[in-house]
């Protein structure tokens, strides 16, 4: 007999493991004995943790890519110095390890069946970055009003380059934000030297 604890564990366990499936295959390439195969468990087990495949697809998505924005914010700059390096690697970073996952979050909240979800997790996300630029703000001396929307364009632009590898929209959108950040900073924290890489450096 599980304690309750044991059950969670197991659910989070079952949910990484069968988003990671549907990221791999796609929605329609997936049925329930893949599901189960990839778990390590049969179909009965996965209903004693989910009450359909709805419920399934609906409840790992949320949960895995909150974790993918826990694993994008643990790498924001902690200093003014630190704001270029971030801009230059996330993109690729965020296409190499979480493209898939992106992509299927797509699928996902863009079905007629589970877009209601999505506009409620969407709603999550705009409360937790605005969470996150609050905690970057005494590290870099921009106001979270200022950051919150700077973290938008980011994430958008990375989100993006992850689903279609569009190298120009990425730089366009890019140089545009090192911009506006270097101002920013210009503007809140003079005091402050930053050393933004050569024009060209990061093509």
């Amino acid at each position: 007999m599980q304690t309750e604890e044991q059950h969670r564990q197991k659910k989070i366990e079952i949910m990484e493991k069968c988003f990671d499936c549907y990221a791999e295959h796609g929605l329609t390439g997936t049925g329930v004995q893949m599901l189960a195969d990839a778990c390590g468990c049969s179909k009965s087990n996965l209903y004693s943790y989910f009450k359909n495949l709805d419920e399934l697809i609906i409840e790992s998505t949320a949960y895995c890519m909150e974790k993918v924005e826990d694993d994008y914010m643990a790498l924001a700059p902690t200093d003014p110095a630190d704001v270029m390096r971030y801009i230059k690697e996330i993109p690729y970073w965020t296409a190499e390890k979480h493209g898939k996952k992106y992509r299927l979050m797509y699928q996902v909240y863009t079905h007629p069946k589970y877009i209601e979800y999505g506009k409620k997790f969407f709603q999550g996300v705009n409360e937790r970055y605005t969470e996150y630029a609050k905690q970057l703000e005494p590290k870099i001396g921009i106001p979270h009003e200022i950051i919150t929307p700077l973290i938008f364009i980011l994430v958008r632009a990375c989100v993006h380059y992850a689903m279609f590898e569009d190298e120009y929209y990425l730089k366009s959108q890019m140089e545009v934000l090192k911009q506006s950040v270097m101002l920013f900073i210009e503007k809140y924290q003079t005091t402050i030297y930053i050393n933004p890489e050569k024009k060209g450096d990061d093509k």
